[in-house]
């Protein structure tokens, strides 16, 4: 769904989360959250419900300074963003393509480690929501043409009753200096800490272009 057909379809998105009972601030987080997504993808929808979870487990505000990390580079890492202001550029939130669909948030810690909460999707949960349960496992039987606003529905009326969640630590990384180096291939430069084998990653493991002049 490209930006345009979401917002011709926005009225009658918001209209669904009120028929099905979703009350504030998860309705504005939703309808933030697929505004900035171009989309209401159901990951997404899911996703704004954790963060609130999440942020109701630790008793914490969407104002407060958080850090996240997102188990999945898919759909998930836009609520934190939106909901919260932990974004990869402020460097609060880190992503790791693990494929778990998990979220993990805690406080500001002066020490090593700090205590967080990880949200999940609830595999023996979802069982009860067999439109949900199809979608998430990638099923054939699910066909999002015909089934995608009551997967809509479901997510609205389900909320947190797909989740779960657990009490962890996390390691606390502490902000070092660094000094520009000049990559000896491209001339550029980079933090010392991004060298690998005297170079950068562009000119080296994650390069991903090429010159066309």
């Amino acid at each position: 769904m490209d930006k345009g057909h979401h917002r011709d379809d926005e009225k009658g998105f918001g209209e669904r989360i009120d028929a099905c009972g979703v009350k504030e601030p998860v309705r504005t987080y939703l309808l933030r959250c697929a505004d900035f997504h171009s989309s209401p993808a159901p990951g997404l929808l899911i996703g704004a419900f954790m963060v609130d979870y999440a942020l109701d487990l630790l008793g914490a505000s969407p104002d407060e300074k958080l850090f996240a990390v997102c188990e999945t580079p898919k759909c998930l890492p836009d609520a934190p963003q939106v909901i919260a202001h932990i974004t990869t550029g402020n460097g609060r939130l880190k992503v790791l393509p693990i494929g778990r669909f998990a979220i993990t948030v805690n406080r500001v810690s002066e020490n090593p480690t700090a205590d967080a909460v990880r949200v999940y999707v609830d595999l023996e949960k979802i069982k009860k929501f067999p439109v949900i349960e199809k979608w998430f496992s990638n099923s054939s039987e699910f066909n999002k043409h015909t089934m995608g606003v009551a997967l809509q529905e479901t997510i609205f009326r389900a909320g947190r009753s797909l989740l779960s969640y657990e009490k962890v630590r996390v390691p606390v990384k502490i902000k070092e200096s660094w000094k520009p180096v000049t990559c000896p291939t491209c001339k550029e430069t980079v933090p010392d800490y991004m060298v690998v084998d005297g170079k950068c990653g562009a000119c080296g493991s994650m390069k991903y272009y090429e010159k066309t002049e």
